[in-house]
């Protein structure tokens, strides 16, 4: 099922635009990929876990950064997720599980308002659900297996929407440009930046930001890790 799981009414006015939209977009409103008809695709889900911050009820969406051992997307920041497997149900149950395992989050609290349409991964050939949730009851959350995850953090979404943290990466010699967020010491680029963007438009969230500012991403995520390294 694709689009809202709940009544837009039975979720924080702030999510409501997101729960009503979820059912009128396609994948093209994210993504210009799709796989192509003689290549073998592994079902994945994605979850785009909403919360509210304890301290000034300002909503926020949980990341992750995978560590940097990993064999693919090393170092990335990434949304809780993964490989289907059998058992999960669907992408809402492989979403949760994949969340569970990587971060921590207890499923109980977290509430599945929407699926959205399933995005074709070129680089890996995942065919990838986003589910939508909103974390009811929230739980401490941490690096569960240091070898696959090396960060995890509550993002506010004002923080993403400021256009002071914002621009875009383009790989030299590809024809590929993408959205880029430099937020709460982490970098996103790439199939999350993407899902963020998109998000935050379609959410209501977004501020006028500077999309002319293309940098390369070889030398934005230079000249960011050496900005780490400083502290």
């Amino acid at each position: 099922m694709i689009g809202p799981l709940v009544e837009p009414e039975s979720v924080p006015e702030w999510l409501r635009p997101l729960v009503k939209v979820s059912g009128e977009v396609d994948s093209k409103t994210f993504t210009r990929f799709s796989p192509p008809e003689d290549t073998y695709t592994r079902p994945a889900a994605v979850l785009i876990l909403f919360g509210e911050r304890e301290a000034d009820g300002e909503p926020d969406v949980l990341l992750q950064r995978r560590a940097d051992t990993l064999g693919s997307h090393a170092g990335q920041v990434a949304f809780p997720g993964g490989g289907a497997e059998d058992g999960d149900g669907g992408p809402v149950g492989t979403a949760l599980r994949e969340a569970e395992e990587e971060t921590g989050v207890v499923p109980s609290g977290v509430r599945p308002i929407a699926v959205l349409p399933e995005l074709f991964v070129p680089v890996s050939k995942f065919a990838v659900t986003p589910v939508l949730a909103h974390w009811e009851t929230p739980s401490p959350v941490h690096a569960v297996d240091p070898g696959e995850t090396a960060s995890v953090a509550r993002v506010p979404l004002a923080d993403l929407a400021d256009p002071a943290n914002r621009f875009t990466v383009q790989k030299a010699g590809a024809p590929w440009k993408g959205p880029a967020f430099e937020v709460s010491g982490l970098f996103v680029w790439g199939f999350t930046a993407g899902l963020l963007s998109v998000l935050l438009g379609l959410g209501g969230f977004e501020r006028e930001w500077d999309s002319g500012d293309v940098r390369d991403l070889d030398e934005a995520l230079a000249a960011y890790q050496a900005r780490v390294v400083e502290g």
